[in-house]
């Protein structure tokens, strides 16, 4: 398998799952409702802590060296990324509460099985990232936007770096499909996450046709 070849069966698997993160609800749901800029900023900013605090726990216990500098570069992005949001907010401590997708990262150990979730939580995170965007786009805030649209980009990044290292790590069929297990529980856990809260909130996770 190639890495373009794993990128499109891990999207095309997860079409749906994916397709229903990036609507409206998965605001509502991870808000709790509260469709505001400040609890959207809230949100958006424990996001990216909390991810951060996952990638600096992988690199700090990661023996592998090209697999090590991935995940600290990609931790510094998030560290960024959480001090762009923060800078929107005054005084909001973000919140290390790992759950759903985050709490699947932070159980993987093998080194495979972390290259291939992180592909998995960049494809679900550009869902919210085009919502996050759009959201404040509809709240004539194009200076928020911006800078939830430039987080997006910085996403590119972190898919190709994940991509060049399964490349490097994935030696036969096997691998690749131990990366692809890791990419879908990824998505999967978000996913799960995302319902269990709208469900929790009497609302249907699925669209109304």
């Amino acid at each position: 398998m190639t890495p373009s070849e794993f990128l499109d069966a891990v999207r095309d698997d997860n079409e749906t799952a994916l397709s229903r993160l990036g609507s409206s609800k998965s605001l509502y749901a991870a808000t709790g409702g509260e469709m505001d800029a400040g609890p959207v900023l809230e949100a958006g900013a424990d996001a990216e802590y909390v991810a951060a605090q996952t990638f600096h726990a992988w690199a700090d216990s990661e023996s592998d060296d090209a697999a090590r500098e991935a995940f600290e570069t990609t931790a510094a992005e998030e560290d960024d990324h959480a001090d762009a949001v923060l800078a929107e907010l005054d005084d909001y401590q973000p919140d290390d509460d790992a759950t759903g997708m985050q709490a699947y990262l932070r159980g993987l150990d093998d080194t495979v099985e972390r290259a291939g979730a992180l592909v998995g939580r960049v494809l679900a995170t550009e869902k919210s990232k085009e919502q996050l965007t759009g959201f404040f786009v509809g709240q004539a805030d194009p200076q928020t936007a911006s800078v939830f649209r430039d987080l997006k980009g910085d996403l590119d990044d972190q898919r190709e770096r994940a991509l060049d290292l399964l490349e490097t790590l994935c030696e036969d069929d096997e691998d690749w499909e131990t990366a692809k297990d890791a990419a879908d529980e990824a998505i999967q856990a978000a996913y799960d996450e995302y319902t269990e809260q709208l469900e929790a909130m009497g609302v249907n996770p699925k669209p109304v046709c």
